[in-house]
């Protein structure tokens, strides 16, 4: 890229408060441009420390100044490389006095923007501690204090790495800044012999950090802080990985989990810390969203003011720009502990710098746009301050001047000569910023509840013995909290029964400071939580063991339209890709599942869909889990025991999920099909022959969704529909499935046929089952042998599984199991390939099987019935009873059914069933004799 010169680009000037100073400060440069010189002789009237380095470098700088600034500090940057470890001290000297003074006139002069200028002094930072390490660790390798090392490993520093902390890992160091280090080698690299390596390292660490911090006749590089390493008060200056990430496993605070969001590998062997980093970052980005930080880096805004007496009115003398009320650590806390909250759900906004983090945030909407900016622009503001603060005397200083003529030299050197004006707006800056931290930060006051009854006061007043407020900062968060419950529990149809539901959730909690503070930051969820509550209690119960799903509810897409299938497993694909351990993958899967099925029983309860969207949604969850899993499975079965031997195989869905329809409760009905292709054996570190090999690998793939882990389970899995029931093997060759289905299959089989429909597995062999498929539907078609067939099974299971109740909507005549059981038939009979009931029906219809009113009828039964179904489902794990489920409760499925209230609901079910029971006895026996 080719950058124009420095002079074609200014576009300010500082104003030189001591014009003495200045016009002696501009003297030798006579030959420059007049706008140069403004530049020069304002700079020397403000600042004595970059009127000395003009004068020093007088040569270089006129050189430097000629050309673009990206090109003089690429040159400054490139002279250190050859340099030995007898000259680098010297060398890099002369580098920090060339780069303070280049950026320093390019800052002032508005050549380059704030994140050029911090941007160049955090390159000559990384530059100089590179440099050191490498030849610190060349000189030990010589010594032959690093077992096993040659000269070649001082080019990765024998494995020892330099993280950049704070503003240095951000590429943000202001202009006096020091360094913070944290210094870490590699144990692995030398066995047995690491305590030795340990030991040069150390050596290493403090003479680099005398390097660069001791202060000679040529001045010093960058003061360095060592002090953010784990328990520094006892550890050496250089520690291990492996002792650091136990540290931070352990024992790892808030704060340290905010600093590694600006950590970076600066120095050394960079690889090495990008693995380590990679290895913090479940430490740094939580799982959950983690609104319980918010309250610690209030806590520590607190400390830090305490500790320096910073609180108070602000007053320009003396206010540190830094840590002072609305300053810079302000939006650095403010956009650190946002990114604390939802980095570890969405790594887009694991920016390291303040202004990108501010930026990600307000795109995924965690921020306002317009704070956000606001915010972007304060900063700016305040960081130009800090270094016109640092570049009057090279000193690491926040604080405003004490005096009125400090704070005028401060306004001169920004280029403002009205003074008054310059004080006044650099006021309402800090106000308002700390109007937008203190909103965000400070926690309010708790307020007084609604009035309660006896009973409830009795319930309320429980609370207090349950596990979640067991913590004294859980109590204090949720005395705040619970008037917000108590007036949101008002509101609902019944009040009671919602304290009921309410009640529970809060007993059924392991702990309360997260969710109490994730409730706290977002009042929306209260309401969410008491309709629930108030609708249906076993969703609350759900929600009590497995309250982290309410992350997704405020994670940006929560309320968006359902994505279907192919953006769902895509989705879960790459979450599992990006988690190297088998079993974390299974837990990463039922995270996912959780939030996802979630998330439908919310839209179905809230009216946003309806029980057949929920339905099918349920069954797009059920599909991508599986599609997902599978290579998952077959990938670490085939470690163990090699690739799949022939083809591979298929995991073919029977029944609801074939179908594409499940409820809230539903469990899965899968076959595995294979296909060796006449390969006997699997070739691997443990191999099998193909049929227990397929075997197995089916039993792996129930176990990933059946298993109880950390995160519950996926699914309970049934497989009793492959061929011979339980007393087949659980997976079946292809050939073998085709001749059982032709030769051995009963009817109910053909029937299940129906609905069958392969999820995953290798692409060729999937078209050949559905091909099987379509072959023994056509040639099981037609005769009276199926009907009188389904009329012996029908009478058989309305013996075994009588209806419950009249509230029943899956068993009995008349009911979804009939209704379905009849559709079957007639896609049997028609050899059509339809799988869900309303185009089987369809298909009776163009057969001749079924009349046109036949279909209003089971199809009006079959609507109304899966509505009462998927909603009971939704509501409670009980059989349904209307009087029992609490208004809440009572009034959502009325809205579901279309009827205006509980009593005209049961009638219209009683009448339904009833039509329904009628065509389909009167099918059966009129077109198959009656079996019974």
């Amino acid at each position: 890229m080719t950058y124009a010169p420095f002079a074609s680009r200014l576009s300010r000037s500082p104003i030189a408060f001591d014009t003495a100073a200045g016009a002696d400060g501009v003297a030798g440069f006579s030959d420059l441009s007049p706008e140069l010189r403004a530049l020069l002789s304002g700079t020397a009237g403000c600042s004595p420390y970059l009127k000395g380095l003009m004068q020093r470098e007088a040569e270089w700088l006129r050189a430097a100044l000629s050309v673009a600034p990206e090109t003089a500090l690429a040159e400054v940057l490139a002279g250190l490389e050859p340099l030995a470890l007898d000259l680098l001290g010297s060398g890099l000297r002369q580098a920090k006095r060339r780069v303070a003074l280049l950026t320093g006139l390019a800052d002032l002069g508005g050549v380059w923007p704030l994140e050029a200028v911090t941007g160049a002094l955090s390159a000559l930072a990384d530059r100089a501690v590179d440099l050191s390490l490498k030849r610190l660790v060349a000189e030990e390798i010589r010594r032959g204090k690093l077992p096993g090392q040659t000269a070649e490993d001082a080019e990765t520093a024998g494995g020892m790495v330099a993280l950049a902390m704070g503003k240095g890992g951000a590429g943000e160091l202001n202009y006096s800044s020091d360094i913070d280090l944290i210094c870490l080698f590699d144990q692995d690299r030398y066995g047995a012999d690491w305590q030795e390596a340990r030991a040069g390292f150390i050596r290493v660490t403090r003479k680099m950090a005398g390097l660069l911090s001791d202060i000679t006749g040529e001045g010093y590089v960058f003061r360095t802080d060592l002090r953010l390493r784990p328990d520094a008060a006892v550890t050496p200056v250089c520690i291990s990985m492996a002792a650091a990430e136990a540290y931070y496993e352990a024992q790892g605070r808030t704060w340290e989990r905010a600093a590694y969001i600006k950590a970076r590998p600066a120095g050394g062997d960079l690889a090495a810390g990008a693995r380590f980093l990679r290895a913090l970052v479940p430490f740094v980005w939580r799982k959950h969203l983690d609104f319980a930080a918010i309250q610690d880096a209030h806590d520590m805004r607190l400390r830090i003011r305490d500790h320096r007496r910073l609180h108070g009115p602000i007053s320009l003398e003396g206010h540190n720009m830094k840590l002072g009320v609305g300053g810079i650590r302000e939006i650095e806390f403010f956009t650190q502990t946002r990114q604390l909250i939802a980095g570890g759900r969405d790594p887009d906004l694991r920016d390291r710098t303040t202004v990108g983090g501010l930026s990600a945030l307000a795109a995924k909407g965690w921020v306002p746009g317009d704070v956000a900016e606001d915010l972007i622009g304060l900063y700016r503001a305040h960081r130009e301050i800090e270094h016109r603060l640092q570049m009057v005397a090279d000193a690491q200083t926040h604080d405003m001047p004490q005096s009125a003529e400090g704070i005028a030299r401060i306004a001169y050197f920004c280029g403002e000569t009205d003074v008054a004006r310059f004080r006044a707006d650099l006021k309402a800056r800090l106000e308002r910023t700390d109007a937008l931290a203190e909103g965000f930060f400070a926690p309010g006051q708790a307020e007084e509840g609604p009035e309660l009854s006896d009973t409830a006061r009795g319930i309320v007043e429980g609370w207090r013995n349950y596990p979640a407020l067991r913590s004294e900062r859980a109590v204090q968060i949720f005395k705040r909290l619970r008037p917000a419950l108590l007036r949101a529990l008002q509101k609902a149809a019944n009040p009671d029964e919602a304290l009921l539901a309410l009640d529970g959730f809060l007993a059924g909690l392991p702990a309360g400071v997260q969710l109490f503070s994730l409730f706290e930051a977002n009042p929306v969820l209260i309401d969410l939580i008491i309709d629930i509550a108030g609708t249906t209690p076993a969703l609350a119960k759900y929600l009590s063991r497995n309250a982290s799903v309410l992350d997704a509810v405020i994670g940006g897409s929560f309320w968006e339209g359902w994505p279907g299938t192919v953006p769902l497993r895509a989705g879960l694909a790459a979450a599992l890709a990006d988690v190297p351990d088998y079993e974390r993958k299974l837990d990463t899967a039922r995270r996912w599942l959780k939030e996802w099925h979630f998330r439908v029983g919310v839209h179905h309860l809230r009216g946003l869909t309806d029980a057949f969207e929920a339905g099918k949604s349920y069954a797009d969850l059920a599909e991508a889990a599986v599609s997902a899993l599978w290579p998952v499975v077959c990938a670490e079965f085939a470690r163990k025991h090699g690739p799949v031997p022939g083809r591979g195989a298929v995991a073919l869905s029977m029944g609801s999920l074939g179908a594409g329809r499940l409820n809230a409760g539903s469990d899965l009905d899968l076959i595995v099909i294979y296909d060796a292709a006449g390969v006997e054996m699997s070739e691997g570190p443990r191999p099998l022959a193909a049929r227990p090999y397929y075997a197995r690998l089916t039993q792996a793939m129930v176990t990933a969704l059946t298993a109880q882990m950390a995160e519950g389970r996926l699914y309970e899995v049934d497989m009793r529909l492959r061929p011979s029931g339980r007393q087949g093997p659980v997976a079946t060759s292809v050939e073998s499935f085709r001749a059982y289905q032709m030769d051995e299959a009963w009817t109910w089989e053909h029937l299940a046929l129906t609905r069958a429909r392969v999820l995953a597995g290798e692409p060729s062999l999937a078209a050949d089952v559905e091909r099987v498929r379509r072959e023994v539907l056509a040639a099981k078609a037609g005769g009276t042998e199926v009907l009188r067939n389904v009329a012996e099974m029908r009478a058989r299971l309305q013996l075994a599984k009588p209806p419950s109740g009249a509230w029943e909507a899956k068993n009995g005549a008349g009911r979804l199991m009939d209704i379905e059981l009849l559709a079957q038939t007639a896609t049997l009979r028609a050899a059509d390939p339809a799988r869900r009931v309303e185009q089987q029906l369809r298909a009776g219809v163009k057969s001749g099987f079924l009349s046109v009113s036949d279909e209003t009828v089971l199809l009006d039964a079959y609507r109304l019935l899966w509505r009462v179904q998927a909603g009971t489902r939704l509501l409670t794990e009980r059989e349904l009873e209307l009087d029992r489920l609490g208004e809440g409760g009572r009034a959502f499925l009325v809205r579901e059914t279309g009827a205006a209230d509980g009593a005209e609901l049961s009638a219209r079910l009683a009448a339904a069933v009833q039509a329904a029971a009628a065509v389909i006895e009167a099918r059966l026996e009129e077109k198959g004799g009656n079996a019974a």
